[in-house]
């Protein structure tokens, strides 16, 4: 029997390399990251190919999305909550700004930061895109009861926590 970490429950192991299981043996279907991998990677491209009537990018719609529950973020602070690379992040933000869905001004008392606001086409925009968005949502978590779901969203938490402190 495996346990969730490979190791085998029902035989005592003599040294730390007879401890680590090969992929085989934890199995894909019970390692994890390759389930969140696969959860993602469905997740992007389904909101990819709804994103396109929208002339939005995945950064983009992201972008709309935290910008809508925390304005006056700074470039780097929407690089870590959108999960972009900070140079996409600036090229984003131009592109943005260009299309009038965002407006930047700088920080009061430090004018060398930079926050960035939603306007009212963004704003817009990103109220035409959200309905889609959610109905993806409850379609991934069909069947899901809310004690489950509580339990998942406490365990990513602890996980996000784990990883944040390495």
């Amino acid at each position: 029997m495996v346990g969730r970490f490979g190791t085998t429950l029902l035989k005592p192991s003599n040294s730390i390399e007879d401890a680590i299981p090969s992929i085989g043996e934890i199995g894909l279907n019970h390692f994890a990251p390759y389930l969140i991998n696969r959860i993602s990677a469905r997740w992007n491209a389904d909101l990819q190919e709804a994103l396109k009537p929208f002339d939005l990018t995945t950064a983009k719609m992201r972008t709309l999305a935290v910008l809508s529950i925390t304005p006056g973020m700074t470039a780097n602070d929407l690089a870590l909550h959108t999960i972009t690379e900070q140079s996409t992040m600036s090229r984003t933000l131009d592109a943005m700004e260009e299309q009038e869905l965002v407006k930047s001004r700088p920080r009061k008392g430090d004018l060398r930061v930079r926050e960035v606001y939603l306007t009212d086409k963004g704003r817009q925009l990103f109220a035409q895109f959200w309905p889609l968005m959610y109905k993806r949502y409850t379609e991934v978590f069909s069947g899901v009861s809310e004690a489950e779901y509580e339990t998942f969203i406490t365990v990513l938490h602890k996980m996000l926590q784990n990883v944040n402190q390495v």
